[in-house]
């Protein structure tokens, strides 16, 4: 037993810069920070193209040599220090469940919340830990005291789940759903925001921004929005899904009441797991999901969800760790730098047509493109029946093309690929 306490103790002690990727795997610790470091020294550009230690990062993931995966905006695949760790988690609390899940890991909640909020840039009183951004965006969303005829503004280009839980909403309690066009692509953010803005009225009560639109990857200005929602007393609802562990901003940057992300996106962390962030002073305004006993205030009232994955929870360390000796900013150079290597490319070959802005301020990984004359859904087929290149169909209001997402593990000479496939399927348009 007490072999067994100090185990579990160990991986979640915070007596290192790395605790659970050390726990996970020492060796690959000291190597990867050893590499890290080299890289570092080499200035951006040099760093963002230093193919000798992103090829090494990308041994680091189990992907398939037999599929191209170019659709990791949907769900990223986990590094196998990651999956290793939930594994061992896993068959840890299977020798007796009740104790080592609820008396011993249980023990991990804390410190991996305060990682969270460091990550996060915000109080660790601040987050709560869920299985993804629909839970989260869903408990502030029907969290919130409404009434008939109040107000929210939100785009047709937001995520359907959110859609839909607004239009629950709409049908049980008789808000008033205000819908706007995103003028999209577009590099112009005071045009973005005035989109927004313009919709506001005195009987606006919340605002549903979606930081990174996840047909095109669109960033949207929500600073922008929020700071004028804030003048007015509206709330500000922020779908952070596709930009956290993505690009380089902390939820308090955003001026934002609240905010939701998928873990398993771009941290890497196990599927199904995911955190929400309202500061302090909103969380005895949002009535839980589920019943708890704790306080109004407490940010553990949202976590009252009868018995979870310890071993998935405890696995995000791991995905933090490995996030973090990369660094933000290393890793949303070298993903903008792999969308920016395929579209430059592409959009050179007749009939294709880039739907995503150029503007690194606007954009990162995420693009989307369409060829004249072909219908989305054949171009995804031909991509994968022929070249065995996935990628992901977008149909949604007045976006059609397809998505293309690659990741840290994704190389050059994969892209080339896909440019060469582009190329063919475009001489048949």
């Amino acid at each position: 037993m007490s072999s067994r306490r100090e185990f579990i103790k160990n991986s979640i002690m915070f007596t290192s810069m790395f605790p659970f990727l050390e726990w996970a795997n020492p060796t690959l610790t000291d190597d990867f920070l050893t590499r890290a470091q080299s890289n570092a020294k080499l200035g951006l550009q040099a760093s963002t193209q230093d193919e000798d230690f992103w090829g090494w990062v990308k041994e680091q993931y189990t992907v398939s040599p037999n599929l191209m995966n170019l659709n990791n905006g949907g769900v990223s695949p986990q590094p196998k220090c990651v999956q290793d760790a939930h594994i061992k988690y896993y068959q840890y609390c299977n020798e007796a469940p009740s104790y080592y899940m609820w008396r011993i890991l249980d023990q991990g909640r804390e410190p991996l919340r305060e990682k969270l909020a460091d990550l996060a840039g915000c109080s660790k009183e601040e987050i709560a830990i869920n299985r993804n951004s629909t839970e989260g965006l869903n408990t502030i969303i029907f969290g919130l005291d409404l009434k008939e005829g109040d107000e929210i503004v939100l785009s047709k280009q937001d995520y359907p789940n959110m859609v839909n839980a607004w239009k629950q909403r709409e049908k049980r309690d008789k808000v008033k759903l205000v819908w706007i066009d995103l003028p999209l692509p577009s590099d112009n953010a005071d045009e973005l925001a005035n989109t927004y803005i313009k919709a506001f009225t005195n009987k606006t009560k919340v605002v549903h921004i979606t930081h990174m639109i996840n047909w095109t990857g669109q960033i949207i200005p929500a600073k922008k929005i929020a700071n004028e929602a804030k003048k007015r007393g509206i709330y500000s609802i922020l779908d952070s899904a596709h930009t956290f562990a993505h690009i380089d901003f902390l939820f308090p940057d955003t001026e934002c009441d609240f905010s939701a992300t998928s873990l398993h996106k771009w941290l890497g962390a196990p599927f199904g797991s995911g955190m929400m962030y309202l500061k302090k002073d909103n969380i005895q305004k949002i009535w839980p999901l589920l019943s708890s006993s704790l306080k109004d205030d407490d940010i553990r009232k949202f976590e009252t969800i009868g018995t979870r994955s310890f071993a998935s929870e405890m696995a995000i360390g791991t995905a933090i760790d490995f996030h973090n000796i990369i660094g933000i900013k290393r890793k949303e150079n070298r993903l903008r730098y792999l969308k920016d290597y395929w579209t430059n490319k592409a959009k050179g070959i007749p009939k294709v047509k880039i739907h995503t802005p150029a503007n690194p301020q606007f954009s990162c990984a995420l693009a989307m493109f369409s060829i004249e004359n072909k219908k989305p859904q054949e171009i995804e087929q031909k991509l994968l029946d022929k070249y065995k290149i996935h990628t992901t169909v977008i149909e949604w209001e007045n976006l059609h093309g397809v998505r293309v997402t690659p990741h840290l593990y994704t190389t050059i000479k994969d892209l080339d690929k896909l440019v060469h496939a582009i190329t063919d399927i475009s001489k048949d348009a």
